[in-house]
């Protein structure tokens, strides 16, 4: 020990305390005590003590033990090892990486057989990946064609003042309820960036206030108008259901549905 280079253990000491802070935070963000998480992980609730006081370091399969118990999504994992001084676990793929090539079928596959209504493909911040026809037809009804490239957030079309919301008739409804979504995948994968970012545009605020509206169907419809036109539409998530990719993970499919024939008609009129 007299022989060890003097920065080696406040270097160590360091990074336990960076894993500590977080461990703990990912605890308290889960709302679980001390021994909820050590009877999760499989430890005792003294080691879990030690770890979240940096009074001992974990190893790497600790780490990844107590994210998944955590349930911490694959980025945040990849976060966690960094602090405790581990390589990543998990790689993040570009979407267009031959690694991915079948994963690009089956999401081309599920945007074609959902024509003629629209279906998009989005990261988790809502940045648009991909889309459909049916996507590009209601996009140009509403606001014109796009031009090449355009980059898109629907996070931002919905709850901006000035792009969507001039022709959602129960715009208050729709933006509760996205916004509730996005809290909860806050919660989930411990980033408030983007609720805090939707949360600056007028009037987002006191969407979550306000009291819901009578239920008149199973489902929350958006109800575009534009004109004489009315289009009311529902829709639905989809995820990747085994993922070991951070790009893979954080893929949605969002599938839009009429919600009557009379929106089935019109779309149908659009090809």
């Amino acid at each position: 020990m007299l022989n060890a280079p003097a920065t080696q253990l406040p270097v160590r000491y360091s990074m336990s305390n960076q894993f500590a802070s977080r461990l703990v935070w990912w605890r308290r963000r889960r709302a679980l005590s001390q021994l909820a998480l050590a009877l999760r992980a499989g430890i005792s609730q003294r080691h879990l003590s030690f770890l979240e006081l940096a009074r001992a370091a974990p190893s790497r399969d600790m780490v990844l033990r107590l994210a998944a118990a955590l349930d911490v999504p694959l980025r945040q994992q990849n976060a966690l090892l960094l602090a405790a001084g581990f390589a990543p676990e998990w790689r993040e793929s570009d979407l267009a990486a031959p690694a991915l090539a079948q994963l690009n079928l089956a999401l081309d596959h599920m945007l074609a057989q959902h024509e003629p209504y629209p279906a998009f493909v989005v990261d988790r911040h809502w940045n648009l990946l991909r889309a459909n026809q049916g996507a590009a037809r209601l996009v140009a009804f509403l606001l014109g064609p796009l031009p090449p490239g355009t980059a898109v957030n629907l996070a931002d079309a919905l709850l901006a003042p000035d792009v969507l919301r001039p022709f959602l008739v129960n715009w208050t409804e729709v933006a509760r309820y996205f916004l509730r979504s996005v809290e909860a995948d806050a919660a989930s994968d411990g980033s408030d960036t983007l609720l805090e970012r939707l949360l600056d545009y007028p009037d987002t605020r006191a969407t979550l206030k306000a009291p819901p509206d009578a239920a008149d169907a199973p489902v929350v419809p958006m109800h575009f108008r534009k004109g004489d036109v009315s289009v009311r539409l529902f829709t639905t998530i989809a995820t990747l259901g085994t993922p070991r990719d951070i790009t893979a993970q954080e893929l949605r499919i969002e599938c839009c549905y009429p919600m009557d024939e009379a929106s089935a008609a019109v779309m149908r009129g659009w090809l």
